[in-house]
């Protein structure tokens, strides 16, 4: 299922834009802004595509998102919008500046400065990332919710965390820890809205059916829920019945939520090997319910990055969500 973007043709694959350009929604994933915000910066300040094909199609060309792009940079660095249109619509900026805009000059500069200085390592990835991480620079909050949704409808739950999400959290944690802590808002800001997008995008919570409920906690002590959220977002999608119960759980309450449930599986995730517990895994893994001579146990899986080098004989510990999600579904349905 294709996000809808606003304009009436469909859009292109991964392979590149067609013969024309990009649509007004491709751009706008692409920079990290809402396609409400393109058509306005074309309506208002003259930035719209050289040229548009029959029908009067919006198709922008390299030139025009380059023109765009300057036009993210230089808003911002704080310059009012009509300023930097004004500036964007130039080749060369400082140039063009010239003599007698010495102020209009230095602002460029320092927005380019600005720019590299706040540019995020991304590598080899998808051009979702780069729009989602430009759009969580800025704490844009509509372009980003929206960017998230759209990624997830094009994806899949499962593709779009490990192939979007998971690439651009990453590179605003580098960001954060190299550059003193200055971006820790960005990094609340997007975990905010990854959470959001996940509620939003997740089917309606599936009813109990004895024995094929799953159980999702943090161990004591652990907060980190984000990927807990993904998981229990993707086993709704396939008709799992989940009960999450977020960060942190003391072990009394997850041995109660363990022992009313009666779970197929029970996932305990840890982001740091202070956290990891066996123990407790192993503690849970024992529990035992049902009648008399046909008594069952939990499979429990080891999540997160706490439990390396941490194993728990016997015990699943799947390497990333696609595999969590098969080995949740082989418990429930064996």
């Amino acid at each position: 299922m294709k996000a809808h973007t606003g304009d009436s043709e469909p859009p292109v694959g991964e392979g590149g834009p067609r013969r024309g350009g990009l649509t007004t929604g491709e751009v706008a994933r692409r920079l990290g802004v809402a396609p409400t915000t393109v058509r306005t910066w074309d309506r208002r300040y003259g930035l719209g595509p050289d040229a548009h094909t029959e029908g009067s199609h919006r198709r922008w060309t390299t030139v025009d998102v380059a023109r765009l792009e300057r036009m993210c940079a230089l808003t911002a660095t704080g310059l009012p919008p009509a300023e930097a249109a004004r500036l964007a619509r130039t080749e060369e900026c400082p140039t063009a500046a010239g003599p007698e805009r010495p102020d209009a000059a230095r602002r460029v500069s320092a927005g380019r400065r600005s720019r590299g200085a706040s540019g995020l390592q991304m590598g080899d990835v998808r051009r979702e990332c780069r729009g989602i991480a430009r759009a969580a620079l800025r704490l844009d909050a509509a372009a980003l919710d929206e960017l998230l949704l759209a990624a997830i409808a094009e994806h899949g739950l499962v593709a779009a965390w490990t192939e979007v999400i998971v690439p651009t959290l990453q590179a605003v944690g580098r960001k954060w820890e190299t550059s003193g802590e200055k971006y820790v808002e960005v990094e609340h800001f997007l975990s905010w809205h990854v959470s959001g997008a996940l509620r939003r995008a997740a089917p309606r919570t599936v009813e109990d059916r004895p024995g094929a409920t799953t159980v999702l906690a943090c161990v004591p002590g652990e907060n980190h829920t984000l990927p807990l959220e993904v998981l229990s977002a993707a086993l709704a999608e396939r008709g799992v019945p989940v009960r999450m119960f977020g960060g942190a759980l003391p072990v009394e309450s997850l041995v109660a939520a363990v022992r009313r449930t009666g779970p197929a599986a029970v996932g305990l995730w840890a982001q740091s090997r202070n956290t990891a517990s066996r123990p407790l895994a192993q503690h849970v893994a024992a529990m035992e319910w049902g009648v008399r001579g046909a008594r069952r146990r939990p499979v429990v899986l080891t999540l997160g990055p706490g439990w390396a080098g941490r194993a728990v004989a016997g015990l699943a510990r799947p390497s990333g969500l696609a595999e969590a999600v098969a080995a949740v579904e082989s418990s429930v349905y064996p």
